[in-house]
């Protein structure tokens, strides 16, 4: 069964959920994992795709939009869009862009980062797992 993490953060800048999601993709792909971004939509979508580049001097993150993925590329360990996950992504999932549909559950952990002004849709969504009996993990993260 899926593992749902909420990371509730306390910075209230304008970008604080784009930085904090940099940093999780950053952990996990260092862990080896398969990540899959979800983005609200495609302008936020190519916003981390150019965050992911320059988010922390050294850091190295390879990614790719789901637009720019060609059709037999399965080595691409990051991808980010706002739609349905390409297939082989079923490990990693973090969203930033609100509602993910049915297709969370095929994932192995689903990342929720929650900034100070999403807080009501956030307890929606929880009360949403916790109703179908999803193991939930709350994290607080302290404004950098």
């Amino acid at each position: 069964m899926t593992e749902v993490f909420f990371y509730i953060l306390e910075d209230e800048a304008a970008d604080a959920t784009a930085q904090f999601a940099c940093r999780l993709t950053e952990k996990a792909h260092g862990e080896g994992h398969r990540v899959f971004i979800h983005a609200a939509d495609a302008a936020q979508a190519a916003a981390l795709d150019e965050l992911l580049w320059r988010f922390r001097q050294g850091s190295f993150v390879p990614h790719a939009t789901a637009d720019a993925l060609e059709p037999d590329d399965d080595i691409t360990p990051v991808i980010i869009g706002a739609g349905e996950p390409p297939a082989g992504f079923d490990d990693v999932l973090i969203n930033i862009g609100g509602e993910v549909g049915g297709f969370f559950s095929r994932f192995a952990r689903h990342n929720e980062i929650v900034g100070p002004q999403a807080m009501a849709a956030a307890r929606r969504q929880y009360r949403f797992f916790k109703d179908r009996g999803y193991q939930l993990t709350t994290h607080k993260i302290a404004a950098r």
